[in-house]
C-alpha cells in the first residue's frame, strides 16, 4: 500500500480522503491546521488506512518535518491557492508526486517551473475545471481533421435557487472570488489574450433549462498554450442561473469589493449558504472540419449529488475529488511512466471514465437521491459521528 498526504480536511479533502482509503491500495495522511478538523473527518469515515494529523501545512518546515517522519510518495493540495507554491516546493526537495486543485494562472506557472527535470510527476489543476473538463474538450478535439472553436462550460449550481443571487456555496470562497476577480484566457483569431471576468456574457439552454455563462479565471488551465497555433477559438465560462452574473458585476466592481477580498469573502460566507443539493454541470462544444464537412461534437453531463461511505456528498465535491482521485491513481498504478509537469490534456477521457474513481463522472443520474435523504434526515455526517444513509 503506498501513503498519500492530503493536506486540507476541507469540503474536498474529506471526500479524497475517504475515496482513497476505502480502496485496498492506499493509506492515507489527512492533514488540517485547525485542531479537531482532520479527525472529525476520519472519525465519519470510520476506516483504519485514515489517520489525523494537526499541523499548518502551509509552514514548509512544518510540512518537511512530516514528511520526513512519515515518508507519503505522493501529496495532494486541497489547500487555498495560494499555499500550493510552497507544498510543491517541499514536494520537489523530498522528491514526492504532486497534484492539487488550483485553478489559479499565477500558481500554476510556479508549480511548472518546480517541475522542471523532476523525476516525479507535478499535476496541477486537477479539479472540475480546470481539469475533467480539459480531458473532455481534448477528446472532443481529436475528433477533428481541423479545429475551429472550442467552448468548454462549467457551472456547480444549486437545486433549488431561492435567493438573489440564485446561488449557493459549494466549494473554497476564496477560490470563487478568485476566478471571478482576475483575469481570464482565451484564444481569439488564433492568438492567446487575456479577457475581463465577469464579461462576455452569453445563454446557453441545456435540456430546455436555460442557463448563463460568463468569463471566469482559470478554467481553461494549460489547454490554449497546448493548442497553440491550432484553433481560432477557445474560452471557458462558468455557467449559472439569469441574473448572477449582473449581481456579481454589481458586488465586485460597482460596490469595489473585488479590491477587499476579505470584506467580500465574510459577506458570502455570512449571507450564502451552503447546500449538498446542488448539481454540476458540464459542458464542451467544439467546431471544424471532418472528413471535409463542418461539424460540432459536444460532451454534456449533468452530475447530482451521490451516497459515498454512507453519507451524502453533493456534486462538486463528487466530480471533484473524482477527478483528482483518478489522475493520481493512473500515476500511481503505473510507476515511471511520466515525470514532470503533466497537463490535464494529457490524460485520456476513456482512461478516466474507465477508472475505478472516475465511474462516478457516468451519466444518468438524477436529484431523487440527494432529495429523499434530506427529506428523511439520513444525509449522514461527514465529520464527526457517523450515520448510515439508507
Amino acid at each position: 500500500m503506498q501513503d498519500i498526504l492530503v493536506l486540507g480536511a476541507g469540503k474536498i479533502g474529506a471526500l479524497i480522503s475517504g475515496l482513497l482509503g476505502e480502496c485496498d491500495d492506499y493509506r492515507v495522511q489527512l492533514v488540517d491546521s485547525v485542531d479537531g478538523a482532520a479527525a472529525d473527518v476520519v472519525s465519519a469515515h470510520g476506516l483504519n488506512t485514515v489517520k489525523a494529523f494537526t499541523f499548518d501545512a502551509g509552514d514548509e518546515a512544518a510540512l518537511t518535518a512530516h514528511v520526513r517522519k512519515h515518508k507519503p510518495s505522493t501529496v495532494i493540495s486541497g489547500l487555498p491557492y495560494f499555499c500550493n507554491p510552497q507544498v510543491a516546493r517541499v514536494a520537489r526537495a523530498e522528491r514526492l508526486h504532486y497534484f492539487d486543485l488550483t485553478e489559479d494562472v499565477a500558481v500554476t506557472a510556479a508549480v511548472r517551473k518546480l517541475a522542471a527535470g523532476a523525476d516525479t510527476v507535478f499535476v496541477p489543476q486537477c479539479g472540475l475545471a480546470p481539469g475533467f473538463i480539459s480531458i473532455a474538450a481534448n477528446e472532443l478535439m481529436k475528433h477533428f481533421d481541423e479545429v475551429r472553436s472550442v467552448k468548454l462550460r462549467v457551472g456547480a449550481l444549486p437545486q433549488h435557487p431561492n435567493n438573489v443571487l440564485k446561488y449557493s456555496l459549494t466549494w473554497s470562497t476564496d477560490g470563487l472570488i478568485n476566478e471571478y476577480g482576475n483575469m481570464c484566457q482565451s484564444v481569439r483569431n488564433g492568438k492567446e489574450v487575456d479577457v475581463l471576468p465577469l464579461e462576455g456574457l452569453e445563454e446557453i439552454e441545456i435540456d430546455g433549462t436555460r442557463y448563463e455563462a460568463f468569463n471566469t479565471s482559470g478554467g481553461l488551465g494549460s489547454l490554449g498554450e497546448t493548442y497553440r497555433g491550432k484553433v481560432r477559438s477557445m474560452n471557458y465560462k462558468t455557467i449559472r442561473y439569469p441574473g448572477h452574473c449582473e449581481q456579481m458585476r454589481l458586488l465586485m466592481n460597482g460596490l469595489k469589493l473585488n479590491d477587499d477580498r476579505t470584506t467580500f469573502k465574510r459577506i458570502l460566507e455570512n449571507a450564502v449558504p451552503q447546500t449538498l443539493q446542488d448539481v454540476v454541470i458540464i459542458y464542451a462544444a467544439v467546431t471544424g472540419m471532418q472528413d471535409g464537412e463542418f461539424r460540432e461534437e459536444n460532451y454534456v453531463n449533468k452530475i447530482y449529488p451521490e451516497v459515498v461511505a454512507g453519507r451524502l456528498w453533493s456534486a462538486i465535491q463528487i466530480t471533484t475529488a473524482a477527478g483528482v482521485c483518478s489522475v493520481v491513481d493512473q500515476i500511481l498504478t503505473s510507476p515511471g511512466k511520466r515525470s514532470g509537469f503533466i497537463a490535464q490534456e494529457q490524460f485520456s477521457l476513456q482512461d478516466i471514465l474507465g477508472n475505478r474513481f472516475g465511474q462516478y463522472y457516468e451519466h444518468g443520474g438524477t436529484n431523487i437521491v440527494s432529495s429523499e435523504l434530506v427529506a428523511s434526515g439520513e444525509t449522514g455526517h461527514q465529520r464527526g459521528a457517523r450515520r448510515k444513509a439508507k
